[in-house]
């Protein structure tokens, strides 16, 4: 079945605390050379066909429920099923 996904981040210029505080852990654990973190989340739908009526009312959705436009970023992909 085909997968539809959504990507959600804070927009550059909103603080990421949770980012923050992964980028901080990295030197911790050994792990050099990343210089920033940004957390977001990912939501996958499975729906019966893509099309763009089917795409149309994931950005809708997306843009109403999955992602506070306010202060996030989103983005619509299909995604190979698996």
């Amino acid at each position: 079945m085909p997968r539809v996904v959504v990507d959600v981040m804070p927009k550059p210029e909103i603080l990421d605390p949770q980012g923050k505080a992964v980028l901080g852990a990295l030197p911790r654990l050994g792990l050099e050379g990343v210089t920033e973190v940004r957390q977001g989340k990912r939501f996958e739908l499975e729906v019966p066909e893509v099309t763009e009526a089917v795409l149309a009312e994931i950005e809708k959705i997306a843009d109403i429920f999955l992602a506070n436009t306010v202060i996030e970023n989103y983005t619509v992909r299909v995604e190979d099923a698996r």
